[in-house]
């Protein structure tokens, strides 16, 4: 017989008998959306503690209904509304119920302005009647029911406006607004990113007042970005930023009278900021919180909104910041739960309705995460915390004496929780690293579960034919600090083998890359470069969250500094791995990420070979007042706070591969971090590489525009690492 012909006939059969190989992820799939994950969207909990509402897509129709669900069986009752019972068949993108949940808002044709806020067409469906009337003939936003449901607040064109949905009429409250001058009832630019506030006024409970906060912006400065679009010359979008040590927005409290129609001033003590406004029980009172310019001094004051006379509630001071939050709860009787970081450690704490401290409800040295909630009536205050670890998420009850607590999750990963109306029931979203999203229907007492809702093993069944490598999480000993780090090495590792790194991280204050959760979109472009044999690792510095005030606040004052010690005594130490290449180093990051990479390049020019920074600030001195000064104070009082870790002020210490990418249009991080970044270079005589993407702002994203920006980073890595 002929040899040839049997060594071919055995290797077709070994081909027909073997496994199939595993193919790779691309980066056109990751791009088109091929490895999302199915959720729930918009959970709300009807009051009478037995239904559920979900806003659900029909994609194939195009079609979007608001379902009711029952607790006990998970089936769907009925289908409240649907997109078909609109007249313009306009899909609605999110929803909201009137306090007695007999109407319901519904948002349509949403429009982005900056990072949270967006206009919109808006509805009110009657639940009963079965009615549907359009609040305004024009975008409008922040529409908000009043509590007995007759009215609707919402803002347009920097002023605030009352719809009687009765009648329909709609009345104005304030006529001041003026684009770049005066907002009334709407955050500014820097309230909005850092505060994360939108609409700024709010209801007493009776709906016969609202308390609103007026903006003055004049005197702030203006920022102007070239818009350069498809016409024949660019225009320049002009809008107030406060950078660092400039005049921020004059802000002013003001209490409306509904039946008056009359508005009159509150004045608050040392409110240099007020990024809260809290309902209260009783309608004669709203709760307002303050900061000093330092944001170092928090005081929470009751407002009586009969007399606008002002009673101070709690006082809270740090060293360095304290955070805002949104777990402020007013029970009952106006008492109050409140969350703080003053033992070191975030935990939840109970006041009487005039302040005193009864009882700090949580201690140890682990942080609550999330307060869920309190049920009254059982004495039981639901949470997520870190108590099984840093990089995981719990759920747990306890009483608020601080007794009989118990875990109501069970699986080692991320855990959340959507509690029923009146806490009987909590629908569990749960993740790993090798899990992706699961609900799951639970006993709120028990945590026992009592059924499977949603999973995606769809989604694992298509991840079987991939070639995928595990996160393997473990810890480093880094600068007399144990720090949280995952690594993801090539399926095919070898630990004879040499491999390159990249390393990867954000830094940012209180944030977290290290965890143990599902993957996201990175997390996937990784397993690419892992299949294309680089390990990357990811370790959170001081500076980042979850591991106690002192762990995250030690960066006060300097910014980046200790940061970047951290991620350069990293690379050294996983350089000394036997299978890591120490001559073939990289690093990466977005935003805060891109600053710390950066750095990293340059200060740390002996252990880092190559570095990629994305839309990243450059110099502190160009970055917004709250954000920046909670960390840094002013550039007058802090100047080498901000000038020493500046990357632009020491160009000449690069000596690695530095691509540095930027969207013109980012109204966050200006691309003058970037253009400085530049100058600096070439007046160095550095060689660099660097993208600009035109009117993309700071996620750089829509159409193409993030597969082109991971497939150029991709060919950097390649080319350069």
């Amino acid at each position: 017989m002929n040899k040839s012909f049997v060594l071919i006939f055995l290797a077709v059969c070994f081909l027909n008998y073997a496994p199939a190989q595993q193919k790779r992820i691309s980066l056109e799939e990751l791009w088109s959306g091929a490895y999302v994950t199915e959720g729930m969207e918009a959970i709300y909990p009807l009051k009478n503690g037995k239904h559920y509402t979900v806003l659900n897509t029909d994609i194939t129709k195009g079609i979007v209904s608001i379902d009711k669900y029952d607790y006990n069986t998970l089936e769907k009752i009925e289908t409240m509304v649907s997109s078909q019972d609109l007249t313009s068949k306009a899909a609605f993108s999110s929803y909201t119920f009137s306090t007695d949940e007999s109407k319901i808002l519904l948002a349509t044709e949403e429009t982005p302005i900056y990072r949270r806020s967006k206009l919109g067409i808006y509805y009110i469906y009657d639940v009963v009647t079965k009615r549907i009337t359009q609040i305004a003939d024009t975008w409008i936003q922040e529409p908000t029911f009043s509590p007995d449901g007759k009215r609707v607040a919402f803002a347009n064109n920097n002023n605030i406006y009352l719809f009687n949905i009765a009648d329909g009429t709609i009345s104005k409250i304030t006529s001041d607004g003026a684009k770049n001058k005066i907002i009334n009832g709407i955050a500014d630019w820097v309230y909005e990113e850092e505060f994360k506030i939108v609409r700024a006024f709010e209801w007493n409970s009776d709906g016969t007042k609202i308390a609103f906060l007026r903006f003055d912006e004049t005197a702030v400065p203006e920022f102007a970005m070239d818009v350069y679009g498809t016409d024949l010359y660019p225009f320049q979008y002009i809008f107030k930023y406060p950078k660092a040590g400039e005049n921020n927005s004059v802000v002013t409290l003001h209490n409306y009278d509904i039946e008056s129609g009359e508005i009159s001033d509150v004045s608050l003590p040392d409110a240099y900021y007020i990024p809260r406004i809290t309902q209260m029980n009783n309608p004669n009172y709203l709760s307002v919180q303050t900061l000093n310019r330092h944001q170092n001094n928090l005081n929470l004051y009751a407002v009586n909104l009969q007399n606008n006379s002002v009673s101070l509630l709690l006082e809270e001071k740090d060293e360095a910041y304290v955070d805002i939050t949104d777990n402020l709860t007013f029970l009952t009787d106006d008492s109050f739960i409140w969350t703080s970081e003053k033992d070191g450690y975030n935990h939840i704490y109970l006041h009487s309705k005039n302040g005193d401290l009864m009882n700090q409800i949580t201690q140890g040295d682990w942080e609550v995460t999330k307060y869920y909630g309190y049920d009254q009536n059982k004495d039981r205050v639901y949470y997520q915390s870190t108590e099984n670890g840093s990089i995981n998420r719990d759920i747990y009850r306890i009483d608020s004496r601080g007794k009989n607590k118990r875990r109501l999750s069970s699986k080692d990963g991320t855990n959340s929780a959507k509690f029923s109306a009146d806490f009987t029931y909590f629908i569990n979203e749960f993740s790993n690293s090798t899990t992706p999203p699961e609900f799951t229907l639970h006993k709120a007492v028990s945590g026992d579960k009592l059924k499977d809702i949603l999973d995606n093993t769809s989604l694992v069944s298509k991840l079987e034919q991939y070639e995928l490598s595990p996160k393997e999480f473990s810890t480093m000993s880094v600068n007399g600090n144990e720090l949280n780090m995952w690594m993801v090495k090539p399926k095919d590792f070898d630990e004879s083998i040499k491999y390159p790194l990249l390393m990867f991280q954000y830094s940012g204050p209180g944030s977290q890359q290290v965890a143990n959760r599902w993957m996201g979109t990175n997390d996937y472009w990784h397993q690419i470069l892992a299949s294309q044999g680089y390990i990357v690792a990811c370790v959170d510095g001081r500076g980042t969250g979850f591991k106690g005030r002192d762990f995250k606040k030690v960066t006060y004052l300097n910014l980046v500094k200790y940061e970047t010690e951290d991620q350069i005594a990293a690379a050294k130490k996983l350089s000394e791995y036997p299978f890591i290449d120490q001559d073939r180093t990289g690093i990466w990051g977005w935003s805060f990420g891109g600053h710390m990479s950066t750095n990293c390049l340059l200060k740390g020019s002996d252990t880092f070979e190559m570095a990629i920074a994305v839309a990243p600030v450059t110099s502190w001195r160009f970055y917004d007042t709250v954000y920046t000064e909670r960390f840094m104070r002013t550039p007058a009082e802090n100047p080498g706070g901000y000038d020493e870790n500046s990357p632009f002020n020491y160009p000449e210490l690069l000596k690695g591969d530095y691509l540095l990418v930027h969207g013109s249009g980012d109204d966050n991080v200006h691309v003058q971090n970037s253009m400085r970044m530049i100058e600096a270079l070439v007046q160095a005589n550095k060689q660099f590489d660097w993208a600009i993407y035109p009117d993309k702002d700071h996620g750089i994203h829509g159409g193409n525009t993030r597969l082109h920006l991971y497939t150029k980073m991709t060919n950097f890595i390649k080319e350069n690492l």
